[in-house]
């Protein structure tokens, strides 16, 4: 083949302009012929940025090709894509197809804004995107390399370029493109481990996909042996959900914590479907939202440096970081012992400013003074469970426990969707509140008269599925 014609797929922010860069120069600085053109997308979650290279291959460099400007459906080799469902969105342009394109593409996601606002788990089903990029696509790579960018303290697009050239996509030599990142002077040292970190990837997979030396998916998070033990003595189908959220809740607030979570399941390890589906609602309403735990996301390790890969600051480089808070009532209530939290709540209610007396401050977080402010806060967690909060959701949790345990008596598709009303009840403030309401309301409309036989409607389940993906739909 002549010339090797690439589109690349990035979001904004993920430096896909760079990589281009740095391939059209390694190109001209190893005497190859490449031309590249971009089209910015409209914002950084409703179109990617794409850029289209084509480069001469030696044999061809000694004539002057002629470059198109912008690539022409079922004409693109290679595209390289930073999130799954960019490398989709790439195959329902065309621009990837079964008979020519090489697909490389990131598998993790970057939610669109429909994914983000939806009011239950709105993000697209992970498994069809993967196929449709497999059924689109002549050969392809899929694998978390954002983990594995993140595992080497990299930026995602150095890592991509180790994977082209590991996987041989174009007619570059890996030291070309070494030498481009020296060349470029910015944040050398990262771009070229997270290069090295993608070749290595690469070079392991054959031109099919599969892995040849080495798995580059992302590992399951590791758990304490006592608490893997246990683990290992549910349904095979469930213990890589109930890992997970095991993992979730000893950050999220203890080992001890993380047990209760696998006695929680217990009673239901004898359905595993339904296991499965409990392992992971459960998982998220232990690990409800509060103050403490903005607080502990806020003070993580890695959030300065992610910080700073997002915006391209270097190591040596100033930069200030502000957080705004906007506590309420609600919220600090919510911090206090149970009766001082009820008391502070109900003489807000009847001062009439429960909802609209709110506090805000602005913490510079990159300050010693102001990460300490929030590392304070973040180690309240070791008060949370005396608090008001965490006793009122250990109650509504428990509520919910027996209410699937009571629907089994229906059938165990009814159970599996009382379940998946869990959805319903997530966030903060009044997106909280409005949930559990409706939570609340299917509850006494749809659910106790199914468990208490005073209706029996011809298939209960499949109302209540409705229910609720009408309810999640709703912009209201």
């Amino acid at each position: 083949m002549a010339t090797t014609r690439l589109l690349i797929a990035a979001l904004g922010g993920e430096g896909g302009g760079v990589l281009t860069n740095w391939l059209v120069s390694a190109a001209a600085a190893q005497g190859l012929k490449a031309q590249a053109t971009s089209v910015p997308g409209v914002a950084q979650r409703t179109g990617a940025t794409t850029y289209y290279l084509e480069i001469a291959d030696a044999d061809d460099s000694a004539r002057e090709p002629i470059f198109a400007l912008m690539p022409v459906a079922g004409d693109v080799d290679v595209v390289v894509a930073s999130e799954l469902l960019e490398a989709v969105r790439m195959a329902e342009r065309g621009f990837v197809v079964p008979e020519r394109t090489f697909l490389l593409a990131s598998t993790h996601r970057v939610l669109t804004m429909h994914e983000r606002i939806a009011r239950g788990d709105g993000a697209r089903d992970a498994s069809s995107l993967m196929e449709a990029a497999e059924r689109a696509s002549r050969a392809r790579v899929l694998a978390d390399f954002a983990a594995l960018a993140n595992a080497k303290g990299a930026p995602l697009n150095a890592v991509l370029l180790g994977a082209v050239s590991g996987l041989n996509l174009t007619p570059i030599s890996a030291s070309s493109l070494r030498q481009a990142i020296e060349a470029g002077g910015i944040a050398v040292a990262r771009n070229l481990a997270g290069f090295d970190a993608g070749f290595a990837a690469g070079a392991g997979i054959d031109v099919s996909g599969k892995p040849q030396n080495g798995d580059t998916t992302t590992p399951t998070p590791p758990v304490l042996a006592s608490l893997e033990a246990r683990i290992r003595c549910l349904p095979e189908e469930a213990r890589e959900i109930a890992r997970i959220g095991v993992a979730r809740l000893v950050d999220y607030q203890s080992e001890a914590y993380a047990a209760l979570y696998l006695d929680r399941l217990v009673p239901f390890a004898d359905d595993p479907a339904l296991l499965r589906e409990m392992a992971r609602h459960l998982a998220v309403r232990m690990s409800f939202e509060d103050i403490i735990r903005v607080a502990q996301l806020k003070t993580r390790a890695s959030r300065l440096e992610a910080v700073r890969q997002e915006i391209g600051v270097g190591a040596d480089e100033p930069f200030e970081l502000v957080d705004f808070f906007k506590p309420g009532i609600p919220e600090i209530s919510d911090m206090l012992p149970p009766s001082l939290g009820r008391w502070l709540r109900s003489w807000a209610k009847r001062r009439g400013i429960l909802e609209t007396a709110h506090f805000g401050m602005k913490v510079k977080t990159n300050t010693i003074l102001g990460f300490g402010r929030i590392w304070l806060l973040a180690m309240l967690r070791r008060w949370r469970p005396r608090s008001l909060r965490f006793g009122e959701e250990q109650q509504a949790i428990e509520a919910w426990l027996s209410l699937v345990t009571e629907a089994r008596g229906v059938s165990s598709a009814f159970a599996l969707q009382t379940a998946d009303l869990a959805r319903l009840v997530k966030g903060y403030g009044d997106t909280y509140r409005r949930g559990q309401e409706t939570y609340e309301r299917l509850v006494s409309d749809m659910v106790r008269p199914v468990i208490e036989k005073k209706t029996s409607p011809e298939d209960p389940e499949a109302q209540l599925k409705g229910a609720i993906a009408g309810i999640l739909a709703s912009p209201a």
